[in-house]
């Protein structure tokens, strides 16, 4: 199954959070707690950390598979780890009608 933003929503990275959660990253800081991007969708308001932002961004027609491939270049986890992750922000996304698989 292929995964799809659901295309009502609108979304913006910041960029100077983003910049301090990568800083953050390399000096081996927890970041989970940065927002990275804003989501607005159906009246709602979403803010995602690092990770949920480069989720959100791979939500563009690929499978698990390719999201947890692309994540992994971009990210120093263990594979099981990464996906485990992955697996449950996209449910979390498709509770919150973010996303949709097809």
């Amino acid at each position: 199954m292929k995964i799809y933003r659901n295309p009502g929503a609108k979304w913006r990275e910041e960029d100077r959070y983003k910049e301090e959660a990568y800083a953050g990253l390399g000096k081996g800081e927890d970041v989970a707690d940065v927002g990275t991007s804003i989501i607005l969708c159906s009246g709602k308001m979403h803010s995602f950390n690092l990770l949920g932002t480069e989720i959100w961004k791979l939500c563009d027609g690929r499978t698990v598979d390719d999201i947890v491939s692309e994540l992994k270049l971009q990210f120093d986890v263990e594979e099981e780890v990464l996906r485990n992750d992955v697996v449950a922000f996209l449910e979390h996304l498709k509770e919150e009608g973010l996303v949709d698989e097809r």
